[in-house]
């Protein structure tokens, strides 16, 4: 969507503060021992506590309340009886509405003792967020995001998944444009002010190839290979972005 009334960006930032609050609530909960079943539920609880609905339920019929990818599962994995390992890479995916409007942001938890490469791929998946937020100014080209995360992938020696996009929000979950994590040179579109959107890089540090679960849901590598995904929902405009997930 894009902003077209004060009343718009304040509903923007409500929602934007819960998916944050909740983000850090089940961050902080997260430790060896805690099923992923019981982080949802901290989720719900606190969504309740704020009116706030889980958006992949309420538009997709998600069995979950927010997303929980372990080690090899890039997205959508469904909270379920699973103990979190020392060692684990955690994927938290929070998108949350209230009052008609969505926000969407995700972190990734490196699990103590933290191994090399989950240390590496979280650090090049969070830099690359952080350079192709710089990107979205009004005006500028969509391809500007996903070569800022492409680049900051080959840097490290890492891969992108190039079928999980970042993608327009606000009044539903997937909205237009998609927002790709790799550079097309002719991909000519630009962004506009107002426009909300997220950016998602997904890095692992394999193949780059991914399938769908036999529950439906899950999304994995192919090979194996652990992924990392940071994720904020953002308004661009003539200067720099307003992060909502942020505030």
């Amino acid at each position: 969507m894009s902003i077209e009334s004060a009343q718009d960006l304040k509903a923007l930032k409500r929602i934007g503060r819960i998916v944050r609050l909740t983000l850090e609530a089940t961050r902080r909960a997260l430790r060896p021992g805690v099923r992923t079943a019981d982080l949802d539920r901290i989720a719900a609880d606190l969504f309740k506590k704020h009116g706030a609905r889980s958006a992949p339920k309420l538009v997709y019929g998600f069995p979950g309340t927010i997303l929980i990818s372990v080690n090899d599962a890039v997205v959508h994995g469904i909270p379920d009886d699973y103990a979190i390992q020392p060692g684990d890479l955690v994927k938290l995916d929070v998108t949350a509405e209230l009052d008609g409007y969505m926000a969407d942001a995700a972190i990734t938890v490196a699990v103590p003792p933290v191994a090399p490469r989950h240390r590496d791929l979280c650090r090049c998946t969070e830099a690359a967020l952080r350079r192709a937020v710089r990107q979205a100014r009004a005006g500028a080209p969509i391809r500007a995001i996903g070569r800022a995360v492409e680049r900051e992938a080959r840097r490290h020696r890492l891969t992108i998944i190039p079928e999980l996009t970042g993608h327009g929000i606000g009044r539903v979950i997937h909205e237009d444009p998609d927002i790709p994590n790799y550079y097309d040179p002719f991909d000519n579109r630009r962004l506009t002010e107002g426009l909300v959107i997220t950016i998602e890089p997904l890095i692992c540090s394999g193949s780059g190839e991914i399938y769908e679960d036999s529950d439906g849901w899950t999304v994995r590598t192919q090979d194996g290979s652990p992924a990392a995904h940071f994720e904020h929902t953002l308004v661009v405009t003539k200067g720099k972005p307003l992060l909502l997930t942020a505030a």
